[in-house]
């Protein structure tokens, strides 16, 4: 899952400037949602009904920076490790605080002990996570202000938000350039070590990208040499999380699992507005509205799935589909039945 990734700022949906070729052939060898939707239009509500298959208002989380997944929530990690799957979570995690004992981006430490559910208790084995946001490129590092969305932050100190691998443990190597390739340094192991022990896994990667504060590292930057600075980052950080996304894919195949595995990709929300910064220059395509908004451009978001052994690639479907309807689908393709779950569900299961 991208975060803030409007549905104009990917290949597969025509946009021929920002280059995001590993996104694209997923399109291509996969099936295209014309129609999907976020559950909300920002962040947290979204991705937890991504994890619970229910809307916003019965889980409980229906703004950014507000509440927690509650303990008896039933969450895709949790079901799939009763079946025996690896768990991990990388990237912005954004359902809950992860320390209540230090202050950590926006809710961490005492005063947000109520709110605290990382995810080890949400049923991830493994987890190298964010509460919120940090910068695209250098994550631990205030950049300077016209990244956007630094708050009172001075830039070259500490962005304040921390890599969190357990409890009460942060991540203290490993942590400078591109923030996707942060994330998918700590995935490739987590999926390496499960397919030498012939152990079915389900990683949920959540990039920050292109999230405001946003930025590329100069390899990126030096793609777009035709456009404006802002565009060069923005469109920049885009390119490095597809080239990650291609370095995901590459090493399924190199593990001869890349046939029997599911690929989900789609944004939390629509992209960011304009009037935060000049940085914000994502795409909503020809809807009209951005994140915060339930017009098209605030909801509808570029989402593929690729799985070789069961998808035929080169579908487009406009059937509407929504972030609530990983739940079910997922469990319903691999064939287990969710026997704990007694809330109702706010989704249907989709079949190819």
């Amino acid at each position: 899952m991208a975060d803030d990734l409007g549905w104009g700022d990917v290949g597969f949906n025509g946009n021929f400037y920002i280059q995001t070729p590993n996104l694209d052939d997923m399109a291509r060898n996969g099936i295209q949602f014309n129609r999907f939707y976020a559950a909300s239009a920002v962040c947290s509500p979204t991705r937890g009904s991504a994890l619970t298959g229910r809307h916003p208002e019965r889980y409980g989380i229906t703004h950014a920076n507000v509440g927690h997944m509650k303990p008896e929530e039933i969450t895709l990690a949790e079901a799939l490790k009763g079946q025996g799957y690896a768990t991990g979570h990388f990237g912005k995690w954004h359902l809950g605080t992860m320390t209540v004992t230090e202050k950590d981006a926006n809710r961490g430490g005492s005063d947000g002990a109520k709110d605290y559910s990382p995810p080890w208790l949400n049923g991830f084995d493994v987890c190298f996570s964010t509460e919120s946001k940090v910068p695209t490129w250098n994550p631990m590092v205030t950049p300077d202000k016209s990244a956007g969305d630094i708050g009172d932050r001075t830039p070259g100190e500490h962005f304040g938000t921390y890599y969190w691998i357990g409890e009460g443990r942060k991540a203290t190597d490993n942590l400078d350039g591109d923030d996707s390739r942060v994330i998918m340094d700590r995935v490739i192991p987590f999926i390496k070590e499960a397919a030498v022990k012939d152990t079915p896994f389900f990683a949920v990667i959540w990039f920050h990208t292109p999230h405001l504060p946003v930025l590329a590292g100069p390899e990126y930057r030096a793609l777009y040499p035709d456009l404006s600075e802002d565009k060069q980052h923005y469109f920049g950080s885009i390119t490095a999380m597809d080239g990650q996304i291609g370095r995901l894919r590459e090493t399924l195949r190199e593990l001869g699992v890349a046939d029997d595995t599911m690929i989900w990709f789609c944004s939390d929300n629509g992209s960011e507005g304009s009037e935060q910064a000049n940085r914000a220059q994502g795409s909503a395509g020809p809807f009209k509205g951005r994140k915060r908004s339930l017009y098209e451009g605030g909801i509808r978001v570029p989402a593929v799935l690729e799985w070789p052994s069961q998808v035929q690639g080169g579908r487009k479907t406009n059937l509407p589909v929504s972030t609530s309807d990983y739940f079910p689908t997922i469990l319903g393709a691999l064939g287990f039945e969710n026997k704990g779950q007694v809330h109702p569900l706010d989704s249907n299961i989709y079949r190819s």
